[in-house]
């Protein structure tokens, strides 16, 4: 998947354009935006695949409000590409984690945590590791060209990369718009390579390049593989975490949610 060129639709004209030329596109049509008498602070981020962590044709393009909490950032990466199982999620800054990178004892920051001391646990967490607090809004945390590691599950972990684009000096029309994401990328059958995929083996992803099947392939792979035909078998979905642990897809823009 990691040579696949993905595509996105511009929310405001409807034309499509490679991941890298829709973050040129989109800046001028939030350019017109600032025209408009609506004073305020609002960012663009790219949001990506890790590239340390696989592959990368998956991408959102977002307008955040510099109102929104970081908290609306994670309810919004958790519901349209991540939410399975309700798994603990960070954000965290590189360049603070490295700069300040002291030792701290961890049980006592999820003590914190377990007591209901949720300010008290945000405040040692960033002063430690970098982890940006919840809490906190967007515009006492984004800065033009700041990026930000985000990671959802601490076990079968999907980490993206927060890119901060740009920055515009007016209210966004949202606490959270989505701009564009990638199509639906059209994934062909391992097997067979010619049928598009309809379904992901869970259960051979770290073992084989043979992962994703066609109907008809898939009945096969059902008769040798008794993981696929006990659990396995997962839907194709348009997100990073396709085919890790119960991920089985998104409850926002459900139209380009599939394969």
């Amino acid at each position: 998947m990691s040579t696949i060129k993905s595509t996105g639709k511009c929310i405001y004209c409807k034309e499509s354009f490679s991941k890298a030329g829709i973050s040129r596109h989109l800046q001028k049509h939030l350019q017109e935006k600032t025209l408009l008498n609506r004073p305020g602070n609002s960012f663009m981020l790219k949001i990506e695949a890790n590239p340390h962590w696989g592959s990368r044709p998956y991408f959102l393009m977002l307008w955040i409000d510099g109102e929104t909490k970081i908290a609306e950032l994670d309810y919004f990466l958790r519901q349209i590409w991540l939410e399975c199982c309700g798994h603990m999620s960070s954000f965290t800054n590189p360049k603070t984690a490295r700069q300040r990178g002291s030792m701290f004892d961890v049980f006592d920051a999820y003590d914190l945590l377990e007591q209901g001391k949720v300010k008290q646990y945000e405040k040692l967490m960033e002063e430690n590791s970098g982890e940006v607090p919840m809490s906190k809004k967007a515009i006492k945390t984004l800065t033009k060209d700041l990026k930000l590691i985000y990671r959802y599950d601490f076990g079968s972990t999907t980490e993206l990369l927060v890119n901060v684009i740009c920055d515009f000096p007016i209210k966004a029309d949202d606490s959270i718009v989505l701009l564009s994401r990638n199509e639906p990328l059209g994934l062909s059958c391992d097997d067979c390579g010619k049928e598009i995929a309809t379904k992901i083996c869970a259960g051979c992803v770290n073992y084989t390049d043979e992962v994703l099947f066609c109907k008809k392939c898939a009945k096969k792979h059902t008769k040798t593989c008794d993981d696929f035909a006990d659990y396995a078998a997962m839907p194709i979905v348009n997100s990073p975490r396709m085919g890790v642990c119960g991920y089985e897809g998104g409850s926002i823009d459900k139209k380009r949610d599939g394969n």
